[in-house]
């Protein structure tokens, strides 16, 4: 540990937070609370205390009722031998970085923004000197940079490494080579051009070359301002046992991965098998990074109730806070897309969550456009069926109930009346109506094809659901199966959709709940633009098959 870092245990009233920070600038004192539990000082547990001066609020392990831990972060035996003493982490004194580049680095990824303006000005440059800047020229830059984009390029990490990079810089070449004709064909159709490809293809080769030297200047002084200026992620880790403890150590001495470690938090005390204490684990997250300004979060829960650990992800997630899984048996982990290593030390990075991605924003217009489109298209339609459901049962025409939609917020979703219920409390509690025969003809019909949920365009229009999603459940239900299937409150981090992946696989009316909650968490952990438009084309299959799977 740093032995001039300050450091200090926070709380926050309500939260029961155990939370060992050390070493964040510009930030006050806080007084432990009494009910807070000291944490183990930043070296192995049963070791004799690093050489340096004391820091307030770091006690060794034995002099705490926090239990022992054995090499892999679980619980020791009582009377088990210690392991051998870790040597003290290397600390390097860091100049400050000016407040308005920290406040900058806060908010973006200055990797990202760095390798995107390199590779933007060396296609600049070279597209300046080497060929004349026509229409084609100018397709081929943008194609360049939207291919290296989507070979992992741009992408943030914390190893920063121009060997681990050259064989995505070859692909990228390679493909913008096999595309540029096609480009360069198009862009001479649409303006009327007749212009040659030799130019375009030195743009892509200097590029090329121009931008694997830029890069390695670069990498070079973002790992420099990380390791002399401190730049970096402040990180939280949640454990307290030998390999998160080491895993902080590993930050301190090697700055250059850019994760500054500012404290632990203690999950031992929760039971995180019960959803209160759960939350509870969630607010201490919440609690230490916005009073301490972290960006990332490093989950070392060994032993911990899986339920509890996802819970806790999904918050930091929706919180803005970069998740990174310290994994399990790390000697079988391999290094691909989404496995970041601190040296030899695994971390598995969690996908950004699905909201907060820029592509979402795409999403929602989408539901806009199409819904409102879908309501003027289909009005004709909507107006036939309420006719019939009029003439078959009478008014009212639009059947409203209450579901649980986003963050377990209710709302009120629409249909049209297949079937009048006895009374409120059949609407509100029965299952399933298949094969009841109060279910007319026109019921029955609107039911199969699917065409009683149309109103539900309304309700996709208003931002109450979106046109895909998990399906949306009334509140006694919910509250039933939140209590029976640990993953079902996972489901509603995502708005609920008119239709989904569990839906198109044949889990409707009565089917496993388990299986869907599978299906729901599956489609939120892996949402893209693509598997929207897969399920949509589905759904339109299971609509002309009549709803049979």
């Amino acid at each position: 540990m740093s032995t001039d870092a300050d450091t200090r245990t926070s709380a926050e009233p309500g939260t029961g937070s155990a939370v060992h920070l050390t070493g964040a600038p510009g930030r006050g004192r806080t007084r432990p609370r009494r009910y807070l539990r000291p944490l183990p000082s930043h070296r192995r547990p049963g070791t004799h205390p690093a050489p340096g001066p004391a820091t307030t609020g770091a006690t060794d392990n034995r002099a705490t009722d926090a239990p022992a831990t054995d090499a892999s972060g679980n619980t020791a035996r009582p009377g088990a031998t210690p392991g051998p003493p870790a040597p003290a982490p290397v600390t390097t004194r860091r100049r400050p970085l000016p407040a308005p580049l920290r406040r900058l680095g806060e908010r973006v990824s200055l990797v990202r923004c760095a390798l995107v303006g390199v590779d933007l000005a060396v296609l600049v440059l070279v597209s300046a000197l080497v060929a004349e800047v026509t229409p084609a020229t100018v397709a081929t830059a943008a194609l360049v940079v939207v291919v290296r984009a989507a070979a992992g390029l741009h992408r943030p990490r914390l190893r920063l490494s121009w060997f681990d990079d050259l064989p995505r810089e070859l692909v990228a070449v390679a493909v913008a080579l096999g595309l540029f004709p096609a480009v360069a064909m198009l862009t001479n159709a649409t303006l009327g051009t007749s212009e040659d490809t030799p130019d375009a293809v030195a743009v892509v080769l200097a590029a090329a070359v121009g931008s694997v030297a830029a890069r390695a200047v670069i990498l070079l002084v973002i790992r420099t301002l990380r390791v002399r200026w401190g730049v970096g992620e402040p990180t939280l880790i949640v454990g307290t046992g030998v390999r998160a403890v080491e895993l902080d150590e590993t930050m301190r001495a090697h700055p250059e991965y850019g994760m500054r470690p500012i404290g632990h938090i203690t999950y031992e005390d929760l039971d995180l098998v019960r959803v209160p204490e759960r939350a509870t684990l969630s607010a201490r997250i919440r609690t230490a990074a916005r009073a301490h300004g972290a960006r990332a979060v490093v989950l070392a829960c060994h032993g911990a109730d899986d339920g509890g650990v996802l819970d806790a992800a999904i918050g930091a997630r929706r919180d803005g806070l970069a998740v990174y899984l310290l994994p399990w048996l790390p000697e079988l982990v391999h290094d691909r897309d989404g496995v970041e290593r601190i040296r030899s030390i695994p971390l598995l990075r969690v996908p950004q969550d699905p909201m907060r991605r820029p592509s979402w924003r795409v999403k929602r217009f989408s539901d806009i456009v199409i819904s409102a489109v879908a309501l003027t298209v289909t009005a004709p339609l909507l107006a036939v069926v309420a006719a019939a459901v009029l003439i078959e049962s009478g008014r009212p025409l639009i059947f409203r109930q209450e579901r649980v939609g986003l963050d377990n917020r209710p709302f009120t979703v629409l249909k049209f009346r297949s079937m009048r219920p006895d009374d409120e409390a059949e609407q509100r509690t029965r299952w399933s109506i298949a094969g009841d025969p109060r279910v007319g003809p026109v019921g029955r019909l609107i039911r199969r094809t699917s065409l009683d949920e149309l109103p539900q365009l309304w309700n996709i229009l208003r931002g109450d659901m979106s046109l895909v999603g998990p399906r949306p459940e009334r509140p006694s239900f919910v509250e039933r199966f939140s209590a029976e299937h640990e993953r079902y409150t996972a489901r509603h981090r995502v708005p609920v959709g008119l239709t989904g992946l569990a839906q198109i696989s044949g889990l409707r009316g009565d089917t496993s709940i388990a299986d869907r909650v599978r299906h729901d968490n599956y489609y939120i952990a892996n949402w893209s633009l693509w598997l929207d438009v897969q399920i949509l084309v589905r759904t339109a299959r299971e609509v002309l098959r009549g709803g049979q799977h």
